[in-house]
């Protein structure tokens, strides 16, 4: 009844339901456990509890943003990291490093790195160090001295005579069981931002003293308000950043291709000196000065906190200038002044002139004041006020306008009165704390008369004379000494003065000879050359050192040559590691005494001192072109391409000695990489002229030297050449002109005189 009752009372079920139902009860059949005889027909069933959705929360507010910066950060960021490994595996890019590892007669050495400039020039006229190797292993007794700094530092016009190797001698003599190490780290045209970089590299070596002497190239170096090189920033954080860069691989691949892109620009293609920055002129009142000062205080802080952090000794330099016989570079007036009063101006100055050139300086003096009434920023104005100042020997007023000549100058390649503050301010706020002062500039004036340095310091404006370096060197020896540690000062000889400068110039072999070489180049590679050429009273200047280097030549008699030879054996027998004596005496040997043997055995010699550098093998190579033993020579030429890739005159060299085995095919390819790396070369575009003419390729000949002539204008063989093939050509009225620009540039020259003469003729 009751069981009945039970089904009579039971709910109906839908099909859906009795679907389920019939689908539970299966899935509960085949999971419900069994007894040991098999499945209990009364077994119950649980139902399955139902499956929850998992819940999904959506990201919002700053979760989702930094997700975002995430996705926009991690995967660029992974993927130059992944480009710079790639890079770094094949083999792209250059060291960045100022000095990296070499081996000195089969010990660990470290010398400069041939390619650190690349990351502040443009590659084709990047600067290189003065060549330089010390041992991995600084020695028991050894005093480890860097010397920091730009073309001053680097002894132009000559290395050999630089204030630091006359600096070497002279602790050498004072401390001779100390084991000075004194290496040169300078690069011409570099300022600061360069050096800190260098000082960072050096500081990994054990260096117990800097010595930075710095400032000339504040506003035309890399980054500078006046530079032609890496470009300014504002910010100093910038610069770094950007000089940063070029240590990875990534960067030095940007700035590569940059540089291909602006390959057409002629400041970029050639290295023609200070001539590059005409167009960079800086007025005395540009803010961009402001940002050059600040930047150069912040650059020498850090160098003081590199040294600072490595325990060394830090000497900061101020700067000398030559005041007397440097006239300005480049004036301009005040951009406020009006129509008339420039043309009051201009009235005054050239009264002024007339009255100077009749030497009635009293008046130019009145007429210059007036001028500078109306306009006191025409740097001309002020030189000319300091030398007739001179002239009446009232030199407190000559000097105070040398000085001002020199602040307004606008093409900025001295150091100002503000640099030099600069530094004294770094010294002073670090005084106690391993920095100190040489105030060279101050040295300098107390040497010269009426504290006005001039000539008897300098060769031109900022490059010191054999004097100039030896009055630096000994104010720094004095310095040094007092900065030495106890366990070398016991090590002093008696206390005897400093050697003199005679004793200097003998021991580094600075006879009548070298004399003549530097003043030579000074003449031929500095003062007649632009912007030496648009500065007052040039003509005078040219004329007063021709007669001075006919002089000195004069007193190279063979038996005073044959006397420094026998200096340089003596001095080598001293001291047979002095690098830069050997490259002289070699030197010497080729071009005046006519002994190749000798001189290719002091470079093969220098070359096991300095192996990393080319200049052994560069120097070798071309005592062996003049014996005509090209296979030798051939074979060192290619070793200085290897160490330095952009050498032009490697490539020439190259050139010649294919040309002389009939070689013609590379000897036209070396000439033109030697044009494309050096375009200002005008014997190359000669050389390749040549070949292509005697190929039968006279219009490619004729382009060619027409080449040339843009890049060297004031080269009469390359215009005489080019008319002579045009003359061929039937081409008569260029040839006429070209003749005529070869014989306004060479007057005195019969045979372009003859062929334009002959051609007005045919002409006619």
């Amino acid at each position: 009844m009751n069981a009945k009752r039970r089904a009579r009372t039971r709910r109906p079920v839908s099909g859906v339901m009795k679907g389920i139902r019939r689908h539970t009860t299966k899935t509960a059949l085949a999971t419900t456990p069994t007894n040991e005889g098999g499945m209990s027909p009364h077994a119950e069933t649980k139902p399955r509890p139902k499956k929850r959705e998992p819940t999904v929360r959506s990201i919002t507010g700053r979760r989702l943003w930094l997700f975002r910066c995430a996705a926009v950060t991690i995967g660029p960021v992974v993927l130059l990291l992944l480009l710079e490994l790639s890079l770094r595996v094949v083999g792209y890019g250059y060291s960045p490093a100022a000095i990296v590892k070499c081996q000195v007669n089969g010990n660990d050495a470290w010398c400069d790195n041939i390619q650190f400039g690349w990351r502040f020039f443009p590659r084709r006229i990047a600067r290189e160090f003065v060549p330089f190797a010390f041992p991995a292993v600084k020695p028991e007794n050894g005093y480890r001295i860097f010397v920091l700094g730009a073309s001053a530092v680097k002894g132009e016009p000559d290395s050999t005579y630089s204030f630091g190797r006359i600096l070497r001698t002279m602790l050498r003599e004072a401390y001779p069981e100390t084991d000075f190490e004194v290496t040169i780290a300078a690069m011409p045209a570099i300022n600061s931002h360069v050096v800190v970089e260098i000082a960072k590299d050096c500081a990994k070596h054990q260096p117990d003293l800097f010595i930075v002497y710095l400032g000339n190239n504040e506003v035309t170096g890399p980054h500078g308000a006046g530079t032609v090189f890496a470009p300014p920033f504002r910010h100093i954080t910038l610069i770094r950043a950007a000089v940063a860069l070029k240590t990875t691989r990534l960067g030095q691949m940007a700035a590569h291709v940059l540089e291909r892109v602006g390959d057409g620009r002629n400041e970029s293609r050639a290295w023609h000196g200070l001539e590059m920055f005409l167009r960079r002129q800086i007025p005395v009142t540009d803010k961009r000065l402001q940002t050059v000062y600040e930047h150069f205080d912040a650059n020498l802080r850090k160098i003081a906190d590199v040294a600072a952090r490595n325990g060394s000794k830090l000497i900061l330099c101020t700067v000398g200038s030559n005041l007397k016989d440097c006239p300005p570079f480049a004036s301009l007036h005040e951009p406020q002044l009006q129509e008339d009063e420039k043309k009051r101006w201009n009235d005054l100055y050239e009264s002024g002139i007339a009255c100077e050139s009749a030497d009635d300086y009293a008046n130019a003096i009145t007429h210059y004041l007036a001028a500078s009434e109306i306009d006191s920023r025409y740097a001309d104005l002020q030189f000319r006020l300091g030398r007739c100042y001179w002239t009446l020997a009232d030199y407190d007023k000559a000097r105070e306008r040398y000085i001002r000549a020199r602040e307004v100058d606008t093409l900025r390649f001295r150091a100002d009165a503000r640099i030099n503050e600069v530094i004294r301010d770094c010294a002073r706020s670090r005084a106690g704390r391993g920095v100190y002062l040489v105030d060279a500039a101050k040295t300098f004036e107390q040497n010269s008369p009426h504290e006005t340095p001039g000539e008897e310091l300098f060769y031109e404006h900022v490059h010191m004379n054999f004097t100039g370096n030896y009055l630096l060197a000994r104010a720094l020896a004095e310095k040094v000494h007092d900065v030495l540690p106890r366990w070398i000062k016991r090590q002093r000889k008696d206390e005897h003065p400093a050697l003199s400068e005679t004793e200097c110039a003998r021991r580094l072999a600075y006879t009548e000879w070298a004399r003549y070489n530097n003043a030579y180049k000074i003449l031929n590679f500095y003062i007649k050359e632009p912007p030496f050429t648009n500065q007052l009273y040039h003509k005078e200047q040219v004329k007063e050192m021709d007669t001075k280097l006919m002089e000195l030549q004069a007193r190279l008699t063979p038996q005073a040559l044959k006397d420094t030879a026998v200096l340089f054996q003596h001095l080598l027998q001293k001291d047979p590691s002095d690098i830069w004596l050997r490259w002289k005496y070699a030197e010497l040997l080729s071009v005046h005494l006519n002994d190749e043997e000798a001189a290719a055995e002091q470079c093969r010699m220098a070359q096991k001192l300095l192996p990393c550098s080319y200049r052994s093998h560069l120097l070798l190579a071309l005592s062996l072109e003049r014996r005509n033993r090209w296979s030798e020579a051939e074979e060192h030429l290619l070793k200085v391409v290897q160490l330095k890739p952009a050498s032009a005159e490697a490539h020439y060299h190259l050139g010649l000695i294919y040309q002389a085995q009939a070689r013609i095919e590379d000897s036209i390819e070396c000439f033109s990489r030697a044009i494309h790396l050096q375009p200002n070369n005008p014997k190359a575009y000669m050389n390749l002229a040549v070949l292509l003419s005697r190929r039968g390729e006279t219009d490619t000949a004729i382009e060619v030297l027409r080449e040339g002539t843009q890049s060297v204008p004031n080269d009469p063989v390359l215009h005489f050449n080019l008319g002579v093939l045009l003359a061929r050509r039937q081409r008569t009225a260029e040839a006429i002109t070209e003749f005529r620009t070869a014989l306004r540039i060479d007057p005195n020259s019969s045979t372009i005189r003859d062929m334009l003469e002959s051609t007005l003729s045919q002409r006619n």
